[in-house]
């Protein structure tokens, strides 16, 4: 959590709604300003850290999508991401970059030495919370992570969590990696992973058990529609920092535009998570004066488990262990063969990223065309 700041963080995330165009990204930062946000994140997105070429067309609020060359569409250069740091600063708000793999990890390395604590975390999304390599990349760089929890499990929390801890993590059936003891901070991010997400999805009864099970600041991540109802109803249950998308327009042309907030709607969230945040232990029933019945919809049973709208995502949004280029039966694999990515839609989920140094050098019983997910009936025993 920023130290500077008491209250509740508010994030705006511009994502990749700025085409990499410096004008465009000045309003965003500006639009975050007057709209009261402390924080202003962008993606660092590389299109193969991300995906497969081959993941196929996804279907997404703007319509279908052919997703890993619309990501390749969304790179920039690595300096805009040092400009979009200097400019944040400038505006008087914190800058925040969400990393998805080692590349921009390497980068957020040489922020922090320009910048140092005035990038105050960086942000791992939800597919990345089970890319345990990545988790332990970034906390090697000593910042603060931001850690988003949508389509995940207590258990895959747990390990993640004890990975930015410094505790290492378990191979089922291997042994155990082994971590080096120096934590970072982690803030936890509540978050359903749909877009948009359905309101009564969110669970919210869900914050007091994570920031209880796991000891640290929890917050949402929200992607539902009202600007008010889901950022104002966290606050009340003791979320520290919430996270949502805003926009110049929902007709921007951004990949998240059409879930986003415009400026004046954010100003309004801001304005919500304000007056509840002033309300102390009276927050609930401001909301509930507020919101009225639509609150109980979204406090649900403080349960962490998948919710509906994101179940079919589970494997599939999260990352996993794939062929970089078709592998023949009989043949060794190497690293270099091997690519953790999220699957998506079109192709097969393979092992979760743990099992990385399971499969690096074992025997392929089987063709395994280039793309696919990787199983263990892959593999000779």
């Amino acid at each position: 959590m920023d130290e500077r700041q008491d209250g509740t963080i508010i994030v705006a995330e511009v994502g990749t709604g700025h085409h990499g165009e410096k004008e465009r990204a000045e309003e965003l930062i500006e639009a975050a300003r007057e709209a009261g946000a402390d924080w202003v994140k962008t993606q660092v997105v590389w299109a193969e850290e991300i995906l497969h070429p081959r993941c196929g067309v996804v279907p997404l609020p703007g319509g279908p999508v052919s997703l890993y060359e619309r990501f390749r569409s969304l790179e920039v250069p690595e300096e805009f991401y040092e400009w979009f740091a200097a400019r944040a600063l400038e505006a008087g708000m914190r800058p925040l970059f969400s990393v998805f793999g080692m590349r921009s990890a390497a980068l957020m390395g040489r922020l922090l030495a320009v910048f140092g604590g005035e990038i105050p975390a960086v942000k791992i999304a939800s597919p990345e919370l089970v890319y345990v390599q990545l988790l332990d990349a970034v906390r090697r760089l000593g910042m603060p992570v931001v850690l988003s929890s949508g389509v995940s499990l207590l258990g895959d929390i747990e390990t993640s969590i004890g990975v930015l801890r410094g505790e290492g993590w378990m191979v089922p059936g291997w042994g155990r990696v082994e971590g080096d003891g120096k934590g970072v901070p982690v803030t936890l991010l509540h978050c359903v992973t749909a877009y948009p997400a359905p309101e009564e999805d969110y669970n919210l009864r869900v914050l007091p058990l994570l920031a209880g099970l796991f000891g640290v600041p929890v917050g949402v991540s929200d992607h539902s529609r009202d600007p008010e109802l889901i950022p104002a109803t966290a606050v009340a249950l003791g979320a520290r920092m919430i996270e949502k998308h805003l926009c110049l327009s929902h007709e921007g042309g951004g990949l998240d535009d059409p879930v986003a907030l415009e400026p004046d709607e954010f100003a309004r969230m801001v304005g919500a998570v304000r007056a509840v945040e002033g309300a102390g232990e009276e927050g609930l029933r401001v909301v509930r004066e507020a919101y009225g019945a639509r609150v109980e919809g979204v406090l649900g049973s403080g349960e962490k488990r998948l919710a509906p709208a994101e179940r079919g995502n589970y494997g599939r949004s999260n990352r996993s262990i794939h062929v970089r280029r078709t592998v023949k039966a009989g043949s060794v694999l190497r690293e270099e063969d091997l690519v953790v990515v999220r699957t998506e839609k079109m192709l097969r989920p393979g092992l979760p990223p743990v099992f990385l140094p399971v499969v690096v050098g074992r025997r392929v019983a089987r063709e395994v065309e280039e793309g696919e997910g990787l199983r263990w009936e892959d593999l000779l025993p």
